[in-house]
């Protein structure tokens, strides 16, 4: 085909060391908001599945959180914040951004999975004498990991794709580095198709990862 006659290998060479560095700052990008998303993804879920006046007091943060655009919120975060005196960098919007919005779902991954959970179990739990905490620790908690987990490596690569939207707020990621060197090359075919790959190998790899821990929790027709 002419367009594959015309492809600049060469401007993807020239290009690598920019495109190297926007590929690792995704990654630490999408890592550090992944942290922030399961601390309030597993607070939050445990607080509203046990915790009934807890449960009316977060759901507005999960509705809110799930039914906006994230780059609304990443927006709110980062310009609309500083008017009332809040202001954070560029990078910890985009992370408390990400966090914030990944954590809405995986307080619902959490919730879901204490919910596959016997009720029985963490009664039984409780007449052995275990405290409430050490009931979700030793008892709940190991259970429902099981089957939160492949959805949480899911979520992952959710919250990985969605990083490139942190391009708006000029953080030199994968998509904002494909602007560069497209306003540098005027070559969008080159650019954005080896980006594009570049996406679809680290969404491979989350993928594979979640394949196999499917597998590995997968036991006799249910998780566990």
């Amino acid at each position: 085909m002419e367009v594959f006659k015309s492809f600049r290998l060469d401007i993807l060479i020239n290009a690598a060391p920019l495109l190297l560095e926007g590929l690792q700052n995704t990654v630490q990008i999408s890592c550090l908001s992944f942290l922030v998303a399961l601390v309030f993804g597993v607070a939050v879920g445990v607080t509203r599945a046990e915790i009934l006046w807890a449960r009316r007091i977060l759901s507005p943060y999960v509705e809110v959180f799930r039914g906006t655009p994230l780059l609304i919120q990443l927006f709110f975060l980062y310009y609309g914040l500083p008017s009332v005196g809040i202001k954070m960098s560029s990078g910890t919007a985009a992370v408390l951004g990400l966090g914030l919005n990944g954590g809405a779902y995986i307080s619902e991954i959490v919730r879901g999975s204490m919910a596959s959970v016997e009720k029985g179990q963490l009664d039984a739990a409780r007449a052995l004498g275990f405290t409430w905490l050490q009931s979700m620790v030793h008892v709940i908690g190991p259970q429902a990991l099981r089957v939160a987990v492949p959805p949480l490596v899911n979520a992952f690569s959710a919250l990985l794709k969605e990083s490139s939207l942190v391009s708006v707020l000029a953080i030199t990621e994968l998509t904002r580095v494909s602007q560069l060197i497209y306003t540098r090359t005027f070559r969008a075919f080159e650019v954005y198709l080896a980006v594009g790959a570049l996406y679809f190998v680290l969404t491979a790899v989350v993928s594979a990862v979640s394949r196999r821990l499917e597998k590995r929790y997968y036991v006799g027709g249910r998780m566990g």
